[in-house]
């Protein structure tokens, strides 16, 4: 019996149902007394607005009485089982505030762990329509027996409902529309919210100076001094998790933004050409990614392109990926070959100075023909590029050259090549060639060769598809660096 009023004890104490626990400890006594000396298990299910106890015992299928306190009381037999069980109801439907754990959490370190599990939740999520959710549970039913959450969305000091959470799920609608008649405080100290049916408590988020939103909540009965102060504690940690999500999602979008900005704005439309490209920046949506592409035209029939991997990541990364895009475009509908292109963007990373950034491109020129596709190519110390022929022999097509921002005297020299029917270009960043696992590289004993041998007769979407499959399938672990696949086949 002394283990059995443990349990029931660490049940009510989990569930903020201390206020039933005299009722449910002498329902648990009676059910119990009842065992018949065989081995027996109990049972407590919480149904929301009742709590139910079952005694789960071997019998030969004896009956009781109804138990003191049980508002619903039954047995159920299986071949080898009796389960005694009998329910009682929550006060007002919902789980009711354990003011012993509050006692003992403010003067020991149950306070401490509380307020450590709490920080560890708001911290795991940096996503700012997340925190509101959390800070809400975190508060249910501990604290109160609603919290309601409301955020300055727009920064212009309007504050808007962002969540409510209530201990009786079935009340929240019923909630909500109290709260609408609710003035809100406009300044940055605790108030008390005029409700009738409530002692409603509300806590400025302020973080950092700015005033982020409100925390409300509140709970039939007197709010214990020490559950005031846990909350505006915790009012503290919500308000700089809330703003760290807030930072790190406007950089994530200005970053974004950034990376939208260094890519070709639309997909283009391609007469004549089978083209397909696959762009996969790595990592977290707060580093812009070094590897870019391009495709644009310069008169009819004829087309450049260029995909390129510049060194590092972040806004320097940009500035150089920004730089060489836009000095490829200029100069090709300007009327400059594709090594005197190459050759001047050399020239403009050199004339960077400190902000300069290595850089590896393979830049071409596209003219359509009826034999096929004639290929102007430099490949400045970018991975080889490769062709694939209809009865699958690969080889290398471009000769390689020094990397861009590195030596002023370079000079670039371009390879022709023609693309007859079937033939395919592929050209990648080291993201897929370096690819590692363990310690091999994917293109280690001529890999990416060996992947293309097995795409004849695919069309260019295809074979980047495959290509891409295949990197994601070399190592388990994601990739730790940009990937983008560039494919041209001829028609």
């Amino acid at each position: 019996m002394p283990e059995v009023k443990r349990f029931t004890r660490e049940v009510m104490t989990a569930w903020a149902a201390m206020s039933v626990y005299p009722e449910a400890e002498r329902l648990v006594r009676e059910l119990v007394a009842e065992a018949v000396g065989a081995p027996f298990e109990v049972v407590w299910l919480h149904h929301g607005e009742s709590i139910q106890v079952e005694v789960r015992e071997k019998t030969d299928g004896q009956d009781f009485g109804p138990p003191a306190d049980a508002v619903a009381w039954g047995v159920t037999f299986t071949s080898s089982l009796r389960t005694r069980w009998a329910r009682l109801e929550l006060p007002g439907g919902e789980p009711v505030q354990s003011d012993e754990w509050l006692l003992e959490a403010a003067h020991g370190p149950g306070w401490l762990g509380f307020l450590a599990d709490a920080s560890d939740l708001l911290a795991g999520t940096l996503n700012p329509d997340m925190v509101p959710a959390i800070i809400a549970q975190i508060v249910v039913p501990r604290l109160a027996s609603w919290c309601a959450v409301y955020t300055d969305q727009d920064g212009l000091g309007e504050l808007r409902p962002a969540y409510l959470w209530h201990a009786d799920e079935t009340q929240i609608d019923v909630m909500r529309d109290e709260l609408e008649e609710i003035a809100l405080p406009a300044d940055d100290a605790p108030a008390v919210l005029p409700m009738s049916e409530w002692q409603a408590l509300a806590y400025p988020l302020t973080a950092r100076g700015r005033r982020l939103g409100v925390m409300c909540l509140g709970r039939r009965d007197r709010f214990p001094d020490e559950a005031m102060q846990i909350a505006e504690d915790l009012s503290r940690r919500a308000a700089l998790a809330l703003d760290n999500a807030r930072l790190y999602a406007q950089q994530a979008a200005a970053n974004r933004a950034l990376q939208r900005s260094l890519l070709p704005p639309d997909e283009p439309t391609t007469p004549g050409l089978d083209f397909h490209v696959i762009y996969e920046p790595a990592g977290e949506n707060n580093e812009v990614g070094g590897d870019f592409y391009d495709l644009f035209p310069i008169a009819e029939g004829v087309w450049r392109f260029a995909i390129g991997d510049v060194c590092g990541t972040g806004p320097e990364a940009a500035a150089v990926t920004g730089l060489a895009r836009h000095t490829l475009r200029l100069l090709a509908r300007e009327g400059y070959g594709v090594a005197a292109v190459v050759g001047r963007l050399n020239q403009a990373i050199l004339e960077e100075g400190e902000r300069a950034r290595f850089l590896t491109l393979l830049h071409g020129q596209i003219t359509v023909t009826p034999e096929g596709l004639d290929i102007r190519l430099v490949s400045a110390g970018h991975p080889e590029a490769l062709r694939l022929r209809p009865n699958g022999v690969v080889e290398v097509v471009a000769s390689p050259q020094s990397l861009l921002g590195v030596f002023p005297e370079a000079k670039f020299q371009e390879d022709n090549l023609r693309l007859t029917p079937g033939d395919v270009l592929l050209g990648v960043t080291d993201g897929v060639t370096e690819r590692r696992s363990g310690g091999r590289l994917l293109d280690d004993d001529g890999g990416l060769a060996k992947l293309l041998a097995e795409c004849i007769d695919l069309s260019a979407r295809a074979v980047a598809e495959r290509i891409r499959r295949a990197v994601q399938d070399f190592a388990p672990e994601p990739s730790a660096d940009d990937l983008a696949i560039l494919v041209l086949r001829a028609p």
